[in-house]
């Protein structure tokens, strides 16, 4: 049976200290986007060790790099080693981990990227969490409003009211997104899944699994 779990134990596997207290104390991923703001703010009042504050309320890890044209809004925290590249437009309580891409004329903003997160072209990351090594194909994005400006349920073999009118989406650890995709409201992509290009996903897709098409979602072998 696949296993189309939502619990953030299941989805991540956090090793990135200044983190662990965020996804320690959340049982369903989206907790951890109403208890965000609150947590970047507390990190930052109490100091953020081998961290460097380059402008007021954004702070980068040793051998960040970024290019010239981007924009960081405050409050930001950019992990060791990561790569922010031309164009790129971070709208505030930004929170990566290590070793991160967020490529040419990607968005983000309240959001959490854990390790090795490839957000690399053209992408728009809202109000989401991508897990360790989760890679997004260029140009897909996650819509985080839904039309009619409702609360966001999470489907999957039961409903899970959020409370929450945004929600993107949430990638487990090893997710990968082809190019194209949209990731509507509330999506769940399960650790080691990939889903092809040009995919409207929704709902909770299992752990180790090749989305094709809503319809054809068959296990990893």
């Amino acid at each position: 049976m696949l296993n189309k779990t939502v619990k953030t134990k299941e989805l991540f596997d956090c090793k990135t200290k200044y983190l662990e207290g965020l996804f320690e104390n959340a049982q369903y991923p989206w907790e951890m986007l109403v208890a965000l703001k609150d947590y970047i703010n507390n990190l930052i009042e109490k100091g953020m060790d081998g961290f460097t504050e380059i402008s007021d309320g954004v702070f980068v890890g040793e051998n960040v790099k970024i290019y010239p044209n981007t924009t960081i809004e405050a409050p930001a925290i950019i992990g060791r080693g990561t790569e922010i590249r031309p164009g790129a437009f971070l709208r505030g309580y930004v929170i990566t981990g290590e070793n991160c891409v967020i490529g040419n004329s990607s968005e983000l903003k309240h959001c959490v990227l854990l390790d090795k997160v490839q957000v690399p072209h053209y992408n728009y990351v809202g109000d989401s969490i991508l897990g360790n090594h989760a890679h997004m194909g260029a140009g897909s994005i996650c819509s985080n409003l839904k039309a009619d400006g409702k609360n966001i349920v999470i489907h999957s073999d039961e409903e899970y009211e959020t409370g929450l009118r945004k929600i993107g989406a949430i990638l487990g650890d090893n997710a990968d997104v082809g190019c194209g995709c949209v990731l509507n409201p509330g999506t769940i992509i399960g650790k080691d899944t990939t889903v092809y290009p040009l995919t409207s996903v929704r709902g909770v897709m299992p752990h180790r699994c090749i989305v094709k098409s809503m319809d054809n979602i068959v296990e990893r072998i």
